[in-house]
């Protein structure tokens, strides 16, 4: 990601300190990910210690300082979930996009997270793909769930 970009998006939020968290939402959406020269820039243009930016960055799980799959698929293993059979759903998923959890693949097309709980108990099992929910899904689903992000 150029500088330019990140000096654009700063200077959306008037570089204020204050906006820190936003300036770090919208640079990771336009990058999936958060580079460190990326931090570094935030750093220094707004007077933020990078301690004081690592710490939200490995605070909040949505940011990642690692490169991310341009796909994101989170498959709920809470307890509504796991009793309706999220394991095998996420077998599937791995299966499919051939990421274990936790992992992004090779090429950078997609990565795979469980999640704790994404508050749908009463849709169980859930996957969410890019942020599209898919409610009540089998694992023999899947597989037309993602044949368009390959």
């Amino acid at each position: 990601m150029d500088s330019g970009k990140i000096d654009q998006i700063i200077n959306k939020h008037n570089a204020d300190a204050g906006s820190l968290i936003q300036i770090l939402l919208e640079i990771q959406n336009e990058n999936n990910w958060l580079p460190k020269e990326a931090l570094t820039r935030v750093s220094e243009t707004l007077a933020v210690p990078m301690s004081r930016i690592r710490h939200i960055t490995t605070f909040y799980k949505t940011f990642s300082l690692v490169p991310r799959g341009r796909h994101e698929v989170h498959v709920c293993t809470g307890t509504a979930c796991h009793v309706r059979g999220a394991e095998r759903v996420l077998e599937a998923v791995e299966g499919v996009t051939g990421v274990n959890a936790g992992e992004t693949d090779p090429d950078l097309n997609f990565s795979v997270e469980t999640v704790g709980c994404i508050g749908c108990c009463a849709l169980g099992p859930v996957v969410v793909v890019d942020g599209e929910y898919h409610g009540n899904i089998l694992p023999a689903e899947i597989t037309k769930v993602l044949q368009d992000k390959k």
